[in-house]
């Protein structure tokens, strides 16, 4: 029995060229109604229209619909115009770029490079060909070092892929770990150490605690509350966080035995969501009207202040029962940063603080815009604040900083308007966006 041959997938040039040798005529006249559009941008519905147009009632062409062509057109995002030529981008799955152009005078087909294709949408804006001075901007040294998935499996798992990617590194290279000893040993809330102390200051130390207070627990309830042996754990160089009760310390201390003994990338995403980091959390959405009455229907004002006000709930009830989990007597803070409004038309966009209802520390914080004429007073549209954008987002550092005593932990954007806010705050201050 003879053994099967493996066959290359064909190309999307092959694809083109066998269309335009089984139905020259019907791909002719689909090209020439793209090329005469004249020169520009065509988006991928336009590329299909054209498509059903061509094919019509005429049975004898219904091929074409169905044939290679109409794959390669399925996966278009854009074409590129510059008669006599159409250059397609395809996209055939996730992380997979393929581009072809056409000489529809010549039916001439050529696979191009990244580098040709976005030379020829270049020409679009009259970018003479013997200009050796073009501006080009090498991003690729800031990636150098840094993982990159190759795999479009990895598209919607960054966190998945950089937990494999440091638990590799570290099962490779034991001098991987030292970060990890470094960051809860510097993990720290309002001074006050977390996770370790300076009793522990090196990776074989660290397992050498793990272990004794290993036996330690072990002895003790499963429901001992932490205060019954806290003061012997933090001799042996650990601090609150661990957990709640002797359980809970003994499984996160399992978790971190496990890493630093044969690291796995979904014990180390466990072990880091059981470290307390966010205690603190700023939202941000500076437009419309946003409070809890009086206010859906306004200008800009919807479903996202309904969205905003029930995460929040869910949020701090999240934060309580997971800070109460490791440990900690700290009180959260969630903070909806939104715009003050002085002419509030009878809602309370005119008030600097205002309680979320239904809970207990989250608060809407609301800080004016303003120019160089003062605080402007009334509504404006969404579509008008972004000149005041990077002076609001000085106001509402100083406010924050103000109201938390501090920076907080985590800064989330919502909108256009809120991301860029969002961003500029967490350079500011040097925190998680």
């Amino acid at each position: 029995m003879a053994n099967p041959k493996l066959g290359r997938s064909p190309s999307m040039r092959d694809r083109v060229e066998d269309t335009l040798s089984a139905h020259r005529n019907e791909l002719v006249a689909l090209l020439s109604r793209y090329v005469a559009q004249g020169k520009g941008i065509l988006q991928p519905h336009t590329l299909i229209d054209e498509l059903e147009n061509v094919v019509g009632d005429d049975k004898a062409r219904e091929k074409l619909s169905d044939g290679p062509f109409s794959e390669v057109l399925k996966s278009a995002q854009e074409a590129i115009i510059l008669p006599p030529y159409v250059a397609i981008a395809i996209r055939p799955r996730p992380g997979v770029w393929e581009y072809v152009r056409v000489n529809v005078h010549e039916l001439s087909v050529e696979q191009l490079d990244v580098s040709e294709y976005l030379r020829f949408k270049e020409a679009l804006a009259d970018v003479r060909e013997d200009n050796h001075f073009l501006l080009e901007l090498d991003f690729e040294p800031f990636n150098a070092s840094f993982p990159r998935p190759n795999r479009s499996s990895s598209i919607g798992n960054g966190v998945q892929f950089l937990n494999r990617h440091l638990s590799s590194n570290m099962f490779r290279n034991k001098d991987s770990l030292e970060p990890l000893l470094n960051f809860l040993r510097a993990h720290k809330y309002k001074g006050h150490a977390l996770m370790l102390n300076d009793r522990i200051q090196s990776i074989p130390r660290l397992q050498a605690a793990l272990a004794k207070a290993e036996d330690h627990l072990a002895k003790l309830s499963s429901d001992a509350p932490y205060s019954e042996f806290e003061y012997e754990l933090q001799g042996m160089g650990f601090e609150r966080g661990w957990g709640d009760t002797a359980a809970h310390v003994l499984e996160t201390m399992h978790l971190l035995l496990d890493i630093l003994q044969a690291p796995d990338p979904s014990i180390l995403e466990t072990f880091l969501g059981r470290v307390p980091m966010v205690f603190n959390v700023v939202i941000l959405s500076p437009h419309g009207y946003f409070g809890q009455a009086n206010v859906l229907g306004l200008p800009d004002t919807g479903g996202q202040v309904v969205y905003i006000l029930d995460q929040v709930r869910a949020l701090e009830n999240e934060m309580l029962l997971r800070i109460k989990r490791q440990g900690l007597d700290i009180t959260p803070r969630i903070l909806i940063v939104t715009r003050l409004i002085p002419d509030a038309k009878g809602t309370s966009c005119n008030q600097r603080l205002e309680r979320v209802s239904g809970t207990e520390h989250t608060h809407i914080l609301r800080v004016p815009f303003r120019s160089e004429h003062g605080v402007l007073r009334k509504w404006i549209s969404r579509f008008d604040v972004w000149p005041f954008l990077e002076t609001y987002a000085e106001d509402v550092a100083s406010e924050i900083a103000a109201e938390l005593q501090g920076i907080p932990d985590f800064i989330i954007g919502n909108y256009s308007d809120g991301n860029l806010v969002a961003s500029l705050l967490a350079y500011k201050m040097g925190v998680t966006q």
